[in-house]
């Protein structure tokens, strides 16, 4: 004899729903939603064919509560359109598939209110723990999360000392490979590209750069710009070409790939030949680098590294919260060298 449920038009199928249907506790139910493999294979699908016979979704705020923590991570980006946070995200994905979390993704868009309404909305959606690429502001609402007790992690930020874990690239030594190369193809005249220098990532890699001219006995000089994009590269383009032909670098580090490829396609369509008259380095290994015209010679982040240790070192601070000890782990950057950089004779 089959048992039937009425069902009611004022609310969805609940866990005691199923139960009845299935003719089992309320615990089995919630067994076979949260551990399967604790339950009978034929208890099991006993339950699961009540499951879809009803249309039953398991309310995944009650299990969260119910475990302490859940099975969502949220993860916070500064700026997808910049690949390279496209890469943090997919090394977050792939270590939480491991742990059979599902990742849930806010795109702040250099955005300080954005990033903060994406946090409290994580926040409300009672996420086991954040990672959070940060906007280079503030860090307020993230610190005020801390301390009600949802667990973040920055990357792209080496967080709080003895407060918070980050992952973080080291920056100077990017500048200073970027510098040291174009010294090894025999420049002489160089300029560093990029700002504000008020973001921290673009005064360290000015720092890098700085120290690798210095202790060559070259010269280094700053052309600041107000953002690290396309456009402002057009400008800095623009302003060389108005410069007589022997008052022009001969290497330029610029800041950014988007940056350095505005520059390229200014002095390109200027006349300037790249890399015979003036070789170019960019930074981030953008997926557009080595896909233009001119491919860039650039400093590559280890993004997919970087998103896979933030989300590890999530996992350990809340598998073992007693015994979690904060870190920063720094990551090598790596110099990739393409057609936009040249060995002088």
């Amino acid at each position: 004899m089959s048992v039937s449920i009425p069902s009611s038009p004022h609310r969805p199928p609940v866990m005691a729903d199923v139960a009845r249907l299935a003719g089992v506790s309320l615990g089995t139910v919630s067994n076979v939603v949260n551990t399967p493999d604790r339950v009978r294979p034929a208890t099991r699908l006993k339950v699961e064919s009540a499951i879809a016979s009803l249309g039953f979704v398991p309310n995944t705020s009650a299990r969260t509560l119910a475990a302490g923590r859940g099975t969502l991570v949220g993860f916070v980006a500064v700026d997808l359109g910049n690949s390279y946070f496209l890469d943090i995200a997919r090394g977050v994905e792939r270590e939480a598939d491991l742990a059979q979390q599902s990742v849930l993704l806010g795109n702040s868009d250099v955005d300080l209110d954005k990033q903060t309404g994406y946090l409290n909305l994580f926040e409300q959606a009672q996420a086991a723990g954040i990672v959070l690429a940060p906007f280079d502001g503030p860090m307020d609402e993230a610190r005020r999360l801390r301390r009600r007790g949802l667990r973040v992690v920055y990357v792209n930020w080496p967080g709080d000392a003895d407060e918070s874990c980050g992952v973080v690239v080291d920056e100077e030594l990017g500048g200073r490979l970027a510098a040291e190369h174009l010294l090894e193809q025999g420049r002489r005249e160089l300029v560093f590209v990029g700002g504000p220098l008020d973001l921290t990532a673009v005064r360290h890699r000015f720092e890098g750069a700085s120290a690798a001219a210095r202790d060559a006995g070259v010269p280094l000089r700053l052309m600041t710009t107000s953002a690290l994009t396309v456009r402002a590269g057009l400008t800095v383009g623009s302003e060389l070409l108005a410069l007589a032909a022997a008052d022009r670098p001969d290497g330029i580090v610029a800041a950014s790939d988007a940056l350095a490829s505005g520059i390229v396609q200014s002095l390109l369509l200027g006349g300037v030949d790249i890399p015979r008259d003036l070789s170019i380095t960019g930074y981030d290994d953008n997926h557009f680098a080595q896909g233009t015209t001119l491919p860039l010679t650039t400093v590559g982040q280890p993004g997919v590294d970087m998103g896979g240790q933030a989300m590890r070192l999530l996992r350990d601070e809340l598998d073992h919260p007693s015994t979690h000890r904060h870190e920063t782990v720094v990551l090598p950057p790596r110099l990739i060298v393409r057609g936009s950089t040249l060995r002088a004779d």
